[in-house]
């Protein structure tokens, strides 16, 4: 717990005896984090005969995603200070999607019209990162009217830049949105499969079967057929709608027109029916689907795993799981991820660490999913020593903690209640803020009303000078 306890994350010293960091982006991202902000300047210097490709640094970024600010730093170290590197425009759009993550807005356009002026974009692709940040931030008219003001940043509207964009409204929620625009300019760009399968997508995703069905209709009506990936995304929007019947009788229609039944289909209904707690029939289904000749893949294993695991027993879940590495299937992070949240719940703490283990084993590194929810599972069964130490095991290697983390471990300080665990809690909060995270302003107040209550004033002080000493987000966003 050391690194919560100093301000600076920093072991290493800047100074001339310091070695140029070898061209790995492990080793760098790990100098990167461990110095302190203001010294970073003072240590690449000594970096000239490192070898920079676009691979290396892109690496570089995303190891450091979940600690945009010292993303950015190094990002624009490298574009100011080594002028002999040039960024690609790929390491730009890494570098555009943290600043839009952490609302540095000013960054994003600062970013967008250096790119400009190197020749390098900004591109399609550029601007769905940055409409993708609005629409998830709850601004779908900054969305579309970042699609519409493209051209004037050198970057033309096309066929595919529209159906992403209604593919990004659409994902966040905001289908009646993407359906007016679909309706508003579906003649300007010469509609086709694709973006009649974002707008059915669309409305399965919020449960609204009949308009999705509409859709289907009008798509047929105007001469453009569907594909299976339409057959296929109807299909599971009845499931996701808990239109167990419908979907039954969809996947039976598409039998006997004789549709091109993939694996694709096939893990949708064993998924679909498992989650309606007919495990019966997902069982069935998945034994068809061999008998038709069609091989499960691992995405339909994990499926019928997690199916056993919720609505059977996690004993029958590791069976499938060892059956499935015999006949030869590599398990993913997935599959190991939903089989330990099975035991684990099941209170098989020890079979659940042993398959992390084993995970690590294969080679098959765990990720955010894993750590968040090992130490949700620590914390709630007061394991708060086990969580640390995988909250640390993720900060000293490949997968930094992301806010869920950071959410579910402050949590865990209020289980035991204890004034040293209310400690740590704010040190939480405060290294969740320098790394770019905004907490709710339930977490905020939940801490300092944990830190006032357990005798530890000066501390909850500390924070809110701090904060407001930094004027960071955190003090702009709370009227405390």
């Amino acid at each position: 717990m050391n690194r919560l306890f100093t301000k600076s994350l920093c072991t290493s010293v800047a100074g001339a005896n310091l070695k140029p960091p070898p061209s790995d982006s492990a080793a760098i991202a790990n100098l990167i984090l461990s110095s302190p902000t203001k010294t970073l300047d003072y240590q690449f210097p000594l970096s000239t005969k490192t070898p920079w490709t676009p691979e290396l640094v892109n690496s570089i970024l995303k190891r450091l995603w979940n600690h945009g600010p010292k993303a950015l730093q190094f990002f624009h170290f490298l574009d100011h200070r080594h002028c002999e590197y040039i960024h690609s425009s790929s390491s730009f759009d890494l570098a555009i999607d943290i600043a839009a993550r952490l609302h540095q807005h000013t960054t994003v356009w600062s970013l967008i019209h250096r790119m400009r002026s190197l020749r390098l974009g900004p591109s399609h692709k550029t601007f769905a990162i940055v409409a993708e940040r609005y629409a998830s931030a709850g601004k779908p008219d900054k969305a579309v009217k970042l699609f519409l003001n493209m051209h004037e940043h050198g970057c033309f509207q096309d066929l595919a830049s529209f159906n992403t964009i209604l593919d990004v409204l659409c994902k966040s929620k905001r289908v009646e949105k993407a359906y007016e625009l679909f309706r508003d300019l579906r003649g300007r760009f010469s509609v086709d499969t694709v973006t009649y399968n974002v707008i059915v997508n669309g409305w399965c995703l919020i449960k609204r079967t009949p308009k999705a069905l509409e859709v289907l209709k009008e798509m047929v009506e105007r001469g453009i057929n569907p594909n299976l990936t339409t057959y296929n995304t109807m299909l599971k929007g009845f499931f996701r709608a808990g239109q167990i019947r419908q979907a039954w009788e969809f996947f039976s229609e598409m039998k006997k027109r004789k549709c091109e039944i993939d694996v694709v289909t096939y893990t949708t209904v064993v998924h679909g029916f498992g989650v309606a707690g007919e495990v019966n029939r997902a069982r069935n289904v998945f034994d068809e689907m061999i008998r038709e000749g069609v091989l499960p893949s691992v995405a339909t294993h994990n499926a019928l795993i997690q199916v056993l695991c919720k609505k059977d027993s996690v004993d029958n879940a590791v069976v499938v799981f060892e059956e499935m590495v015999r006949k030869g299937y590599e398990p993913n992070v997935t599959t190991y991820n939903v089989l330990i949240r099975g035991l684990f719940h099941a209170g098989e703490f020890g079979r659940g660490e042993e398959l992390m283990q084993r995970m690590v084993n294969e080679g098959c590194e765990p990720n955010f999913q894993t750590y968040n929810m090992m130490i949700r599972y620590y914390s709630e069964c007061c394991e708060i020593e086990k969580a640390l130490g995988l909250f640390e095991k993720m900060g000293s290697g490949d997968c930094l903690p992301n806010l869920d983390t950071y959410n579910i471990l402050i949590s865990g300080m209020f289980v035991r209640k204890r004034s040293e665990d209310m400690v740590v809690a704010g040190k939480l909060l405060l290294e969740m803020v320098e790394r770019g995270f905004i907490p709710r302003k339930f977490t905020f107040n939940r801490v300092l009303n944990g830190l006032l209550l357990t005798g530890n004033q000066a501390f909850s002080k500390e924070i809110l000078r701090l904060q407001s000493k930094s004027g960071s987000q955190l003090t702009r966003k709370f009227r405390l």
